[in-house]
């Protein structure tokens, strides 16, 4: 079952994690999670440099080191680096230890105190550990865009009909989600600009 939008009962269960922003006024926070990917994430910083939207890409260290020339596009466009672990580990089914080594291995080249959690998973402990450094960004919205089986118009709706004012949304610059992501990214860009939206950047602090 897909949850598109964050439940309020995760959110209660897990209060100092970042799930969404104030809802006072029509914000959205796009985040792009797994790159850098060759091809895809130079795709994606074109459509933001279109609409001149700043976003925040959690990267994996081990592309920002098989792909350094995007990842130092990313930095030159002004986005917000945050870090994604340097494997793309869930946490679940991984040692705290362990977890907290590979995230500080990523750290190496993200050095930034954002964190998301591959799969959103972590442990009590790993995120126990993880909040003395970090900021936890979670999710409002997933778009799904990297499941196969969505068509690139249920991807676009998951974003259109979820988001509302200070909605954290998730698209992902991997492979599996360029089909998807390539339609329904500029689409729903000019859907929430239509309808008064602004973009901002989540900030380090």
């Amino acid at each position: 079952m897909r949850v598109v939008k964050s439940p309020i009962w995760l959110r209660l269960l897990l209060p100092k994690l970042i799930w969404h922003y104030p809802r006072q006024g029509k914000h959205i926070y796009l985040t792009f999670d797994d790159g850098p990917i060759p091809d895809v994430t130079p795709h994606i910083l074109n459509i933001l440099k279109k609409y001149h939207i700043q976003a925040t890409f959690f990267c994996v260290g081990e592309n920002i080191v098989k792909h350094p020339e995007i990842f130092q596009q990313l930095k030159a466009a002004g986005h917000q680096i945050g870090n994604h672990t340097y494997n793309h580990l869930k946490g679940w089914k991984t040692s705290t230890n362990e977890y907290l080594k590979n995230v500080e291995k990523c750290q190496q080249y993200t050095q930034t105190n954002l964190f998301r959690p591959p799969y959103g998973q972590c442990t009590p402990k790993q995120f126990s550990q993880l909040r003395k450094k970090y900021r936890i960004i979670m999710w409002d919205v997933i778009t799904y865009d990297f499941d196969q089986r969505l068509s690139a118009e249920a991807c676009y709706k998951n974003a259109i009909d979820n988001v509302t004012n200070g909605s954290i949304v998730v698209f992902h610059d991997n492979i599996k989600a360029t089909a998807r992501l390539y339609d329904a990214l500029p689409r729903a860009i000019e859907y929430w600009l239509q309808q008064g939206f602004t973009f901002k950047m989540i900030t380090a602090s």
